[in-house]
């Protein structure tokens, strides 16, 4: 997937509007236009806007605090603001005499060349800032990074109840003598990644790695409740996945790994530490605590203290343990192991799965997203009939992953964004049981599924009618989520892949009895493509359909020859 960027065009004037957009369209730029600087102000607000062309010569609002409220409702920190105007003077007015003010100004009439040339350099700006930005995300919090660019600072603070989660290998150095040194990399890789995941799921925060140790913290940088159960249910997770390595391992007579796992929460110091390499770390009597606890522990298990029972024992089975020394610090303090979730807060009273109630008193959504991920797809990877080289569990994942570039450049939010990809992920279920009427199929497993996994019946409707817009008689899309369900469904026909997944389909229809010659082929495709389908979203037709018409081209190509 390449590079995108959504560029704005706020002017009410149809030839500007117009002649930018014929200027500036090109692969990756979405290419958005507003003729009311309210409806800008709410398009910027909800979408990640790298670029707006602002028309300053408006009477109708006053340039100056109207550019100071877009930087303030902005989704993007640093959107780079060109202002459109007749008089050069007074475009490099607004460039180098207001703080808050455009970076850059063209003058009208527009010179094509000279534009082209200012929005590759903020282009590669824009990219440039996403990158560092990411980078700056993966190091540290969120609230961390806000109050730095903000400030320019982050100042210590002290947290009354923070929790502090370390895992490690048991016999990691052994291990680490045995296995050659990328294979131990990859190996730590493939846990890590799987731990980030679990991590994100509950709202925590990972704070580093050293060597094999992992460390995660809660309720330090979060505004979600209860951290003390959200990293307990973080740890049965990481736990159970363990096992479950283990098992397969044991199976197919590979190497296997086991982990010991420590958690205790109590006061701690949080701040940024050095100068020229800078790191967010927490201190404290806690963080020694947690990491006595994770020592302490036994292979596969979980040890928790005192401190974490009183805020977690009503809602997970624990076994006492006795008094466990602190090493140097002196001292001992009373630890548990930690079971399992009890069975009336687990999903299938199996005690691995937090259910709706003890979701929603974590402030967690209500539902469990990844659990019905893993379901769906295994469903799909053993259930669906050989026979389907195009509607497999590939097209299920290509539609979803396109499905989220759609969403994030559309402005989703959460719970918009995993509505659609659970309509996505059930859309093509139906054909495990029959090729026909296949949607009626999936929204029938959808809604015999989804309650099991904590979807609401207001949420699993609307997963429904977002799969039923997939028939083939449905009526046009009403909803955003509709048109980007549809949008990425084709993605591939307005794609330079195109060829390569229409023969997946073509093979497929023939396995079912539908096979046609060379060129009654052609002419199905070229009757689709021209007829039939069309794009909904503005994204979708800005991104994809200049592609699509060379697709097209290429076909009647063909038939020419």
């Amino acid at each position: 997937m390449y590079k995108y960027i959504n560029i704005l065009i706020v002017d009410d004037n149809c030839k500007t509007q117009n002649g930018l957009r014929e200027i500036l369209f090109e692969k990756g730029t979405n290419i958005l236009i507003s003729e009311s600087h309210h409806e800008a102000l709410e398009i910027v607000s909800k979408k990640k806007i790298g670029i707006i062309f602002l028309n300053i010569d408006s009477n109708t609002f006053q340039a100056q605090p109207y550019i100071k409220q877009i930087k303030e409702v902005s989704k993007v920190k640093n959107t780079y603001i060109i202002s459109v105007t007749n008089d050069g003077y007074k475009g490099v007015k607004y460039v180098k005499g207001i703080n808050e003010g455009a970076v850059d100004y063209i003058t009208l009439p527009l010179t094509p060349n000279l534009i082209k040339a200012k929005v590759d350099v903020f282009k590669a700006l824009y990219f440039k800032d996403l990158k560092i930005n990411q980078l700056l995300q993966n190091i540290f919090p969120e609230n961390v990074l806000s109050d730095l660019n903000d400030q320019g600072k982050f100042l210590p603070r002290r947290i009354e109840n923070g929790v502090v989660l370390f895992t490690d290998f048991v016999h990691f150095s052994q291990k680490s003598k045995e296995i050659k040194p990328m294979e131990l990399l990859r190996k730590l890789e493939y846990y890590f990644n799987f731990f980030e995941k679990i991590v994100q799921c509950y709202k925590l925060e990972k704070i580093k790695t050293i060597g094999d140790s992992y460390m995660v913290i809660g309720g330090v940088n979060d505004s979600y409740k209860n951290p003390a159960i959200r990293a307990c249910l973080a740890a049965i997770e990481i736990k159970n996945l363990i096992i479950k390595e283990k098992l397969i391992a044991k199976a197919t007579k590979k190497d296997y790994w086991d982990i010991r796992i420590g958690i205790h929460t109590g006061p701690l110091v949080a701040g940024i530490i050095g100068t020229n390499k800078i790191s967010f770390d927490v201190w404290g009597d806690t963080v020694n605590i947690a990491s006595r606890a994770e020592q302490a522990s036994e292979e596969n298990e979980i040890t928790i203290t005192k401190s974490i029972v009183d805020q977690i024992g009503n809602y997970f089975e624990i076994k006492e343990r006795g008094n466990i020394e602190i090493k140097k610090r002196g001292g001992s303090i009373k630890m548990f192991f930690l079971n399992k979730i009890k069975p009336e807060y687990s999903l299938f009273n199996e005690g691995m799965s937090p259910n709706t109630d003890i979701r929603t008193l974590c402030s967690l959504p209500n539902f469990d997203f990844e659990s019905m991920r893993t379901d769906i797809l295994n469903k799909l990877k053993t259930l669906l009939p050989e026979e389907l080289s195009y509607h497999n569990i590939e097209h299920s994942i290509d539609v979803e992953k396109t499905a989220l570039h759609l969403s994030e450049i559309e402005g989703l939010d959460e719970e918009e964004i995993i509505i659609l990809r659970t309509a996505i992920l059930y859309h093509d279920s139906g054909f495990i049981l029959d090729n026909e009427d296949n949607e009626k199929l999936a929204i029938q497993l959808a809604i015999n599924n989804l309650p099991n996994y904590g979807f609401s019946n207001k949420q699993i409707k609307q997963i429904t009618d977002i799969i039923s817009i997939t028939k083939k008689d449905s009526e046009a899309p009403k909803t955003l989520l509709e048109k980007i369900m549809l949008d990425a469904d084709h993605d591939y026909l307005g794609r330079e892949d195109y060829s390569f997944i229409a023969e997946k389909l073509r093979i497929e229809l023939e396995n079912f009895g539908k096979k046609m010659s060379d060129n009654q082929w052609i002419i199905f495709q070229l009757n689709y493509l021209e007829n039939k389908h069309r794009f909904y979203t503005e994204t979708a037709k800005n991104l994809r359909i200049q592609t699509k018409k060379e697709n097209i081209k290429a076909l009647k190509q063909k038939i020419k020859q």
